[in-house]
């Protein structure tokens, strides 16, 4: 049987699972929420690169993005900063949709897919 590695499992999610060198992240949420949409955007990226390295990838290996935003009119801000972070021509697959999010203050929800 192959083995579930899962990071700082709670009682309702873990941070990350990986199995079979497959890792699949929590919808991140910035840890500041009294900031704008690129600020936010720009934490979350950074505890995304942060989660995968304690996996063992990183970035250029994601496979899948689910992007959740409070306004759909803040995704021209949301993928400017995603753009940049981006490393070129290796875009993963990605879903972005306006969602009625938990906390009012929460603009953006970034969970991913990577591999080994």
């Amino acid at each position: 049987m192959s083995r579930i590695i899962r990071t700082e499992p709670g009682p309702i999610l873990s941070k990350v699972v990986e199995y079979h060198g497959f890792i699949f992240t929590m919808g991140v949420v910035a840890r500041d929420l009294n900031v704008d949409i690129k600020a936010q955007t720009t934490d979350i990226l950074a505890q995304l690169d942060a989660l995968l390295e304690l996996h063992g990838t990183d970035k250029t290996r994601l496979l899948q993005t689910q992007i959740w935003v409070k306004d759909i009119n803040d995704r021209a801000a949301l993928n400017e900063i995603w753009s940049a972070w981006l490393p070129e021509g290796l875009a993963p697959a990605r879903a972005c949709v306006q969602a009625l999010m938990a906390d009012p203050r929460v603009l953006v929800e970034i969970m991913v897919v990577a591999t080994k």
